[in-house]
């Protein structure tokens, strides 16, 4: 789960960091062959969540605006046309 705090940051709670560090471990065992620490994988996760994830964040914003306005537009053409 995650949330924004009063500064803008993300807040990963507890139980996702434990789920997310391992993920960013195995992914440089894979990929580089090489071991991260879970403390390392802990920095590398709070940078990313600090430096990246706003950008995805406001991707998501950006995709949800564009799909209501679009929605709206959709309803709005369901309109009957009356004369009065």
């Amino acid at each position: 789960m995650t949330s924004k705090s009063k500064n803008n940051k993300f807040v990963l709670s507890n139980e996702k960091k434990k789920e997310l560090i391992p993920l960013i471990q195995a992914y440089f065992q894979e990929e580089h062959g090489e071991e991260l620490g879970q403390l390392a994988a802990g920095f590398l996760l709070d940078f990313f969540s600090e430096k990246i994830g706003p950008e995805f964040y406001n991707l998501g914003i950006s995709d949800s605006y564009k799909y209501m306005h679009n929605s709206v537009e959709d309803l709005l053409s369901l309109l009957k046309l009356t004369d009065h």
